[in-house]
């Protein structure tokens, strides 16, 4: 089976060979001539405009975007609608706000083309252990793409599945995400309350590798964590600065226009937006508030 690829960044690129190596040929488009060089290099075939892509894809085309969410998966979606026949698939792989994805599959099924939102987790270690993906979008459409999501998942029946109708598959991935952060934002206290602890003289690196066999906390993300402190037991030279690729937020406005309480993933969202404050005016606040009605000592630089 082919498929069109466009965006051949690492996790682009790492998904056009697994797609290989399953037996499927992609047909890859970049804005970096060298990532295109790299995916002809590897067996599959680059191409050098979303043209000469519709060209090179035989019979009823499905072409994955893997571009970053909203306005460049707006743009890419206008480009390539002239460029498809009846019945050919758009999926969008990306890390969408699933309402744009539902906008996406009205707009493109009432011109008779088709959309699939995929959300898709995995990272970098995709390539080697396979790639979860949640899907939304009409039942024909995904089954069509079976071949490649069995491909690209860990195992032909596991890791992959078709959550809903359109939106659903994106929706499924912003909570995913939501509890990631969660997740590490749990880890990351726990590690610093015993490393805080210096009177007993944890070994952190040690406490990670025996909570990754038998232990309830056992997890992929403590086993990666493990991995990290083993390198760098004192985390030298990072910054305490975290980022955060939206999905998060998305999850704690739903949990809000739902009614639901959520205030591990909250709290971890507005953690992550604290690390990038530098020179904390919030807590310098607190600090002089306490001063004025107890009298209590300012720390000064």
């Amino acid at each position: 089976m082919q498929l069109g690829l466009i965006g051949l960044g690492k996790m682009g690129g790492n998904m056009a060979e697994r797609i290989r190596l399953g037996g499927h040929q992609v047909v890859g488009f970049d804005f970096s001539a060298e990532a295109v060089q790299k995916l002809t290099a590897s067996g599959n075939v680059g191409v050098s405009s979303l043209e000469d892509m519709a060209k090179k894809l035989t019979g009823r085309k499905a072409i994955w975007i893997m571009v970053p969410q909203g306005k460049p998966v707006d743009d890419t979606i206008a480009k390539l609608e002239p460029l498809l026949n009846k019945g050919d698939i758009l999926i969008d792989g990306g890390n969408s706000n699933y309402k744009d994805s539902q906008r996406h599959y009205k707009e493109v099924t009432a011109k008779g083309y088709q959309f699939v939102d995929v959300g898709t987790s995995g990272g970098v270690w995709g390539l080697k252990e396979g790639y979860s993906m949640m899907i939304g979008g009409d039942k024909e459409a995904v089954e069509y793409l079976r071949p490649i999501f069995e491909t690209l998942a860990p195992g032909k029946d596991k890791g992959w599945g078709h959550v809903g109708p359109a939106g659903a598959g994106h929706f499924v991935k912003m909570v995913h995400n939501g509890i990631e952060y969660g997740l590490m934002q749990a880890y990351a206290e726990g590690f610093t309350i015993m490393e805080k602890k210096e009177e007993l003289n944890l070994d952190l690196p040690q406490i990670s590798q025996i909570w990754r066999f038998g232990s309830v906390v056992r997890s992929w993300l403590l086993d990666l964590t493990a991995d990290a402190l083993s390198k760098n037991p004192t985390l030298e030279g990072l910054e305490a600065y975290v980022a955060d690729s939206g999905e998060g937020r998305w999850t704690v406005f739903e949990a809000i226009d739902l009614n639901v309480s959520a205030p591990v993933i909250t709290e971890s969202l507005i953690r992550r937006i604290r690390s990038r404050e530098e020179n904390n005016f919030t807590d310098r606040m607190l600090s002089i508030m306490r001063n004025a009605f107890g009298g209590h000592a300012v720390k000064k630089d």
